[in-house]
């Protein structure tokens, strides 16, 4: 383990997982393009009879070269495929497209959110950390959000740990309420001296039914701001063009959608103004909160809010 000093100079382990901390399938899609990206294999897997309810998560079928197999909720964590080679070689090996110093040091961990025993789950899972000598935790999530599609998607990083707080120049979260996984994981993690991060990307709830693809980039580029690492985005930059062009064309034929989408531009470009100030903010968003609760509390045309926040975990 490593102290907040050069926190994120050792072995980092970035986590995602599927289900309430996942909107738009942002967090889990982030670390599958760096899965898909990084030379890593699995080297820890949890027993999913310990932790799924398989009525809640049920397993899927699949073929396998011609047999059908069960694929069942779990979690997986991924290390290095090949440890011990020198930043030449990884650099020179064409499975391994992440690069920087940092690019060997990165460990991922990918699964379905456990549906009991968070506790002995949270365990296990610190067991693997401290045997894999992981030096800090980024966690990343997304949440559904009263924030417009057309505008850059706002990425929040907060930490429990004051070194890292220092370090970083990032806040610590003051969100008090029902939490998910990750929150278990977090505390966890400090609880056996492992620093930790967290990452929230905000995704318009007015499409929460799809992939979103542009909050996946925001939460990459934040990542390698805050790895030093650079990680190709693939076809990534094209699918968020395509999706943010799919919405708009929803909305010219939706003018109550399309009305909609202009107050929060309006909220947004508010806030993100050089001029505004506290006062200004506050205003906005209180006129924000009239006209939503004019629409007899509903939160956008034809949409259901879901439970993610940027400070639940």
């Amino acid at each position: 383990m490593t102290d907040a000093n050069g926190i994120l100079s050792g072995r980092i382990l970035v986590v995602a997982f599927e289900g309430w901390n996942d909107a738009g399938e942002a967090a889990s899609g982030a670390v599958r393009t760096l899965k898909e990206q990084l030379d890593v294999a699995p080297i820890a897997e949890v027993d999913p009879e310990l932790y799924f309810d398989f009525q809640f998560n049920r397993p899927v079928i699949t073929d396998d070269d011609g047999r059908r197999r069960l694929i069942w909720p779990s979690a997986v964590m991924y290390g290095p495929a090949r440890q011990g080679g020198t930043p030449e070689d990884l650099a020179g090996d064409a499975d391994l497209t992440v690069t920087g110093e940092n690019a060997d040091n990165i460990y991922l961990l990918l699964g379905t959110e456990p549906s009991r025993s968070w506790r002995s789950f949270t365990a296990e899972i610190m067991d693997v950390a401290l045997a894999a000598d992981i030096g800090v935790i980024v966690f990343l999530g997304a949440m559904l959000a009263d924030v417009p599609h057309t505008r850059p998607i706002s990425v929040f990083v907060s930490s429990e740990n004051a070194g890292v707080r220092a370090e970083l120049g990032v806040e610590r979260s003051t969100y008090e309420g029902p939490v998910g996984i990750l929150s278990a994981l977090g505390e966890g993690a400090e609880d056996v001296g492992i620093p930790t991060v967290t990452i929230w990307a905000s995704v318009p709830h007015y499409v929460h039914n799809a992939p979103s693809p542009k909050a996946v980039l925001a939460l990459i580029d934040k990542l390698e701001e805050l790895v030093d690492v650079t990680i190709p985005r693939g076809t990534l930059v094209d699918d968020a063009a395509a999706w943010e062009a799919g919405i708009d064309a929803l909305a010219a034929d939706d003018e109550e959608m399309a009305a909609y989408i202009q107050q929060l531009e309006q909220a947004r470009d508010t806030v993100d103004s050089p001029e505004a100030s506290g006062e200004a903010i506050a205003q906005e968003f209180e006129r924000y909160l009239r006209r939503r609760d004019g629409r007899d509390g509903r939160d956008g045309p034809g949409t259901a809010r879901g439970p993610e926040d940027p400070r639940r975990g």
